[in-house]
């Protein structure tokens, strides 16, 4: 029989296994503690769980509406109107996805047709590039780099012209936990106004950022209302990745779209899971405060012993993960290199920066989950001691 591998899908029957993946299976063969992945070793909040039961035992458990429950959806518009001032119409600028990695499918093929170029970031997640091309788009990659990982007007302009369709942005951003300013946002603004572009805008970090810094979502600068599609997710928000309910707010026009691609993808959601994210988004204030509380209190603890032991951290403004940039080290090994080491030898495991570049990749850089139980973080630190001086020049 003639093979007929040649003929498949070359957008995805290239891919490589992700780093996560590998990183993932690394760990599991190595023993070694996996603070690549970004999960948390917590079974999430019982209130919200026990909901979801409640939901699955008492409740409608066969298919619902294609757009979400309608409790979920005027529970997310109401959620965005009270943190960050959004006025959404539930019914006509509000969908419910599996997840948000399918919430940002249906985005992207909803806006993009063969030959647009499409505007992307590095470093940027993994599943961006291929369902950009699966489209026929066509990436424009900018390139980010430590420690500051911020937009610039020369940035834009190298990658912004006549034949860009949309631009896909990640605020906050990983893998470098950089939360971006109001100031880049309008200079990104300034720019999709200027050459009439759609922004896609991965923000399921949003509730998950520290200090001072504040997510600002780029639906709510001025000339952004109409041109943005919103993706955020309840697994982020409420440390149930597992769950993947997934959110997209966007103007009628673009919805509209993006739900005849959803309809074809996953066309609808768990309702228990449904009911369990619209009693979770209710939740008062201190709530989400308590939340970044605690996984700040990881971060620092986390940074503080990565710093002890030579590590130069670099800041974590948001997400699960913070970085390390190996260059002041003077290691002979690049960011993979380190973290195939150091999951061989120290039984830890962590992300390349590098594999979430393209082209011209940081290759310095490497990224720690620290949503993890306290003692998961201790016996990582104590595995990693001699993680820097047993591989100085």
């Amino acid at each position: 029989m003639t093979s007929k591998s040649s003929s498949l899908n070359k957008v995805f029957a290239d891919l490589p296994v992700t780093i996560f993946e590998a990183m993932s299976q690394a760990a599991r063969d190595n023993a070694a503690i996996n603070l690549g992945q970004g999960f948390p070793d917590d079974p999430g909040p019982e209130d919200i769980r026990r909901a979801a039961a409640d939901a699955s035992v008492n409740g409608y458990n066969q298919y619902p509406s294609m757009m979400g429950i309608p409790e979920l959806r005027q529970a997310i518009a109401t959620h965005y109107g009270h943190w960050h001032g959004l006025k959404l119409d539930p019914m006509s600028e509000v969908m419910v996805t599996s997840g948000g990695t399918e919430a940002l499918t249906s985005a992207i093929l909803a806006v993009v047709q063969p030959g647009d170029e499409v505007v992307c970031f590095q470093p940027v997640y993994d599943s961006y590039l291929p369902i950009i091309r699966q489209a026929g788009g066509i990436p424009r990659l900018a390139r980010l780099q430590p420690p500051h990982w911020r937009l610039d007007e020369d940035m834009l302009k190298s990658v912004f012209n006549s034949k860009t369709k949309a631009v896909l942005f990640n605020n906050p951003l990983n893998p470098s936990a950089v939360v971006f300013p109001r100031e880049d946002l309008e200079l990104l603004a300034r720019y999709c106004q200027k050459f009439d572009v759609i922004a896609i805008c991965d923000e399921v970090w949003e509730h998950v950022t520290f200090d001072e810094h504040k997510h600002i979502p780029l639906i709510t600068i001025p000339g952004m209302r109409e041109r943005t599609i919103k993706v955020g997710s309840a697994g982020k928000i409420f440390s149930l990745t597992g769950w993947k309910v997934g959110f997209v707010c966007a103007a009628p026009p673009l919805l509209r779209v993006a739900a005849k691609v959803h309809q074809f993808l996953t066309f609808t959601t768990a309702p228990n899971l449904q009911a369990a994210v619209a009693y979770g988004l209710g939740k008062p204030d201190e709530y989400f405060v308590s939340m970044r509380k605690d996984l700040a209190r990881s971060r620092d603890r986390l940074t503080k012993g990565l710093e002890s032991l030579g590590f130069p951290v670099l800041k974590s403004q948001g997400t699960y993960f913070l970085t390390v940039d190996l260059s002041p080290l003077g290691l002979n090994e690049s960011d993979t290199e380190f973290c195939w080491r150091i999951v061989k030898d120290y039984k830890v495991a962590a992300i390349p920066v590098s594999a979430f570049y393209e082209q011209d990749p940081v290759t310095s850089v490497v990224r720690f989950c620290f949503a993890k139980k306290d003692q998961t973080l201790d016996t990582a630190l104590e595995r990693l001691s001699d993680a820097v001086r047993g591989r100085k020049r």
